[in-house]
């Protein structure tokens, strides 16, 4: 038996349902992306998929809706796969072991991908609905944009007629998004020499930490384990002489990383001990209010590859200790609007290498190259460099919308308030097809979900129910 099979709208609720099955993290959405299709030929609906797998699904206006101007309906199809601790699951093969409270709708262990399955949810129900009325509906959905956006940088959209179109990935209702931060992935890179040195193996680790998205929950205080585990080395190096063998953390570049875990060799391993309990007692008072189940362990454990030198460790720990992370700047112009901030979400250490990756936003773009020019000054004098990567603009506020003021009036009818107008820090698909679709009047929204990106995730049911609703509306009177 379906889990949501008895929830309303049920169109909506058995494609996500359907979705949720199948696989498809970012850079894993063929099996999702050939769904897609599948879906459209078996409805003679017109479809268009190109080569990375992007799907463009279209359906002519109902009858009397002829002459209205098209509207474009767009989300992405992959999803950010995060999972619980002890988790076993393998997210590239497995699908999802969805639970509904009866309020919510979650996945055990692992994250949801309401985040952006919802929107393709949505319109697949409106694409698979003949009672629905609307003029001339172009579905859009994209690949990877959880790493770039690089799905939409790439897309063709030729077979698009519309200049308005509603994104489908806020994650708060009543919110109407129309202006956002433009962002890029800076990857910095350090070279290392590995040598012998003589000393016992500990395996160190910073947890406990609540992660998020690196754009929505960046203000929240949230502690980042790659950032705090840099601090913790570098009090183990003050305590006693040290090399480190690795250190990895984090799993996506755009969420704030949860856990991060180090291996060194130490002179002296009770002296590691002291520090690293002294490290926690500090956490622990710092994130008391915004991260209270941080915590560090220190464990005897078996080296796999030969530390790095004493000039690669210095290097190392002096990336992850001065490397500018978090909120940079506020807005001056939109009170509490972050403006620009980074985030260290993923550090890997290879043979010869460590690597962390940057997700790098701002609404000004002077000041996101100001942070890759940062960054690039710092591993310059560490003997590394940056690789920047998933390049996307910045949306810019409209004053003058029509879909904007038809949403809103359409809002205020249903929930009896007007929506909050806000432009957002975290990055949305809008700017790319602004820029490739000139005139482009769009509006992001969407129903709740909260703590995505992490294995919290949740989807409200009530929420989606309304904003559906808001939905089949909007489409019925843009006659």
């Amino acid at each position: 038996m379906a889990v949501l099979e008895n929830l309303e709208p049920k169109r909506v609720f058995g494609f996500f349902e359907q979705m949720c099955a199948i696989p498809h993290g970012s850079g894993n959405t063929k099996a999702i992306s050939d769904w897609l299709k599948a879906f459209a030929d078996a409805r003679g609906l017109e479809v268009h998929q190109d080569s990375m797998g992007n799907v463009i699904i279209i359906k002519e206006a109902s009858a009397g809706y002829e002459k209205a101007d098209p509207v474009i309906f767009q989300g992405h199809m992959d999803m950010v796969c995060e999972k619980a601790p002890g988790c076993t699951k393998d997210m590239q093969t497995e699908g999802l072991d969805l639970v509904t409270d009866g309020d919510t709708v979650y996945a055990e262990g692992t994250t949801l991908g309401g985040d952006d399955g919802i929107a393709v949810a949505m319109a697949l129900a409106i694409l698979d609905d003949p009672e629905i009325q609307h003029p001339r509906f172009e579905a859009v959905f994209t690949v990877d944009e959880e790493i770039g956006m690089l799905g939409a940088v790439d897309i063709d959209v030729s077979a698009l007629k519309g200049r308005r179109m509603m994104n489908l990935d806020s994650e708060n209702e009543g919110v109407f998004t129309v202006s956002c931060a433009g962002g890029n992935i800076s990857r910095c890179i350090l070279p290392v020499t590995r040598t012998p040195f003589d000393g016992t193996v500990l395996r160190l680790t910073v947890g406990g930490l609540q992660g998020g998205h690196s754009g929505v929950e960046i203000d929240k205080g949230r502690g980042n384990s790659n950032m705090l585990m840099g601090r913790v080395l570098y009090a183990v190096s003050k305590a006693t002489d040290m090399r480190l063998i690795c250190v990895n953390g984090g799993l996506k570049d755009n969420a704030i990383s949860q856990e991060t875990v180090a291996v060194i060799v130490a002179a002296d391993a009770d002296s590691v001990k002291t520090a690293c309990a002294q490290m926690e007692a500090a956490l622990k008072n710092e994130y008391r209010s915004t991260d209270a189940g941080v915590f560090t362990a220190v464990e005897q454990t078996e080296a796999n590859a030969l530390p790095m030198d004493a000039a690669g460790t210095q290097n190392a720990l002096c990336l992850l200790t001065c490397a500018p992370n978090g909120i940079q700047a506020m807005s001056h112009e939109i009170d509490g609007l972050v403006q620009t901030s980074l985030n260290l979400g993923v550090l890997k250490t290879e043979e010869q290498q460590i690597s962390a990756s940057f997700c790098v936003r701002s609404s000004v773009e002077t000041q996101k190259q100001m942070l890759v020019d940062r960054l690039s000054c710092l591993m310059s004098v560490l003997g590394g460099s940056v690789e920047v990567s998933g390049d996307y603009p910045g949306w810019e506020f409209q004053k003058d919308s029509a879909l904007r003021d038809l949403m809103a009036e359409v809002y205020t009818e249903q929930y009896d308030e007007a929506p909050k107008i806000e432009a957002i820090h975290a990055g949305v698909e809008c700017g790319m097809f602004a820029g490739k679709l000139p005139g482009l009047d769009c509006v992001s929204f969407g129903p709740d979900l909260t703590e995505i990106h992490t294995f919290r995730e949740r989807m409200h049911i009530a929420s989606v129910q309304r904003t559906w609703k808001l939905v089949v509306e909007i489409l019925r009177r843009m006659k």
